[in-house]
């Protein structure tokens, strides 16, 4: 099967939204949630997404408005009509689930 583009294979659909989610930037940080390691997971069942999440601490002030920048940026992909939330504290979100680039850009070595 041919992606959008006619270059290649699709990707399948957690990786289409785990693309949407990098969208999605943390207006505290400045960087997107995928690359600060927010997301832990993402399962596409029946048109219903799964988005296994943590916030960067528990008192988030941003949090309502990141749920629904995340809900906006995952059923904006084809083929999703619902986003859930699963909220979680277990891992415990670290700088260690940080990647790289996200690591250059916070200026953290």
């Amino acid at each position: 099967m041919d992606d959008k583009q006619g270059i290649g294979p699709r990707i399948s659909l957690e990786g289409e939204v785990m693309c949407a989610l990098e969208s999605v930037i943390d207006p505290e940080l400045g960087v997107d949630i995928v690359n600060l390691g927010m997301i832990y997971n993402v399962e596409v069942n029946n048109n219903v997404c799964k988005v296994t999440m943590t916030l960067t601490h528990i008192w988030c002030p941003v949090s309502d408005y990141l749920k629904v920048l995340i809900c906006n940026a995952v059923t904006s992909v084809e083929g999703i009509d619902s986003c859930d939330i699963n909220l979680v504290w277990e891992p415990r979100w670290t700088i260690d689930k940080m990647s790289r680039m996200a690591k250059i850009a916070l200026n953290i070595s």
